[in-house]
């Protein structure tokens, strides 16, 4: 029917989590959202080259945490913290409430499906063959531990007038099965002759729950070290 689902959404209470976690009544609960978006935005237009994947946000009574996921924390940081206090100043504009910024580093950006895309997307930017890009980033993938890799680009690709997609596939992507880890990224490249839309899957291996008597579940990770 090409009913397409997220990975990410698709596994949200299994063994993924929200990227917001919050809870509101009915009156701040769409101000949250709005809120929410803008924080985003601003952070992923501001730290375009700072690598950023994922922009997760807790909210507590009177503060709101900012988790910024990052293969390069040092450029959010900046020089003795400089650049963090920059940004809280102006988060703060956005938000009334306190504002407490946490960067994390990624150990492994090969394989972070978010930072794949970006990259493919830089390259065809910078006017490299789409095929090229593409093989060259599932080859870097799968050398650094994931066990299955999906590329898809979508657009007037090397500029041709009739816009179509393709994809490559490399290693095992079991998308409906819940226990799989699989992350989705999605980018834009802006090019000459428009827009080019990459979308990339990355299987890093199974997250099994084990609930022992009288216990919380306890997530045992099968994926060969890919963090």
């Amino acid at each position: 029917m090409g009913q397409k689902v997220s990975p990410v959404i698709l596994r949200i209470g299994y063994i993924e989590n929200w990227r917001s976690v919050w809870y509101a009544d009915k009156d701040e609960y769409a101000k949250n959202i709005i809120e929410d978006y803008k924080i985003r935005s601003f952070i992923k237009k501001r730290f375009s080259q700072a690598a950023v994947a994922r922009i997760d946000i807790e909210r507590l009574a009177d503060k709101t945490k900012i988790i910024i996921h990052t293969a390069r924390p040092g450029v959010i940081i900046g020089r003795r913290g400089a650049d963090i206090d920059k940004l809280r100043n102006e988060l703060g504009k956005i938000s009334s409430k306190e504002i407490a910024i946490d960067p994390k580093e990624i150990k492994n950006p090969s394989v972070e499906a978010q930072l794949i895309a970006q990259n493919v997307a830089f390259q065809l930017m910078k006017r490299v063959a789409f095929r090229r890009a593409m093989k060259r980033a599932i080859d870097n993938a799968m050398m650094s531990g994931a066990k299955g890799v999906k590329i898809k680009c979508s657009g007037r690709l090397n500029g041709v007038e009739m816009a179509r997609q393709e994809s490559y596939q490399e290693g095992k992507l079991p998308l409906q099965t819940y226990r799989a880890n699989i992350e989705y990224g999605f980018a834009e490249a802006l090019t000459t002759y428009g827009i080019l839309g990459i979308k990339v899957w990355v299987n890093k291996g199974e997250i099994i729950k084990q609930r022992k008597k009288n216990d919380a579940p306890v997530i045992v990770k099968k994926d060969l070290g890919v963090k």
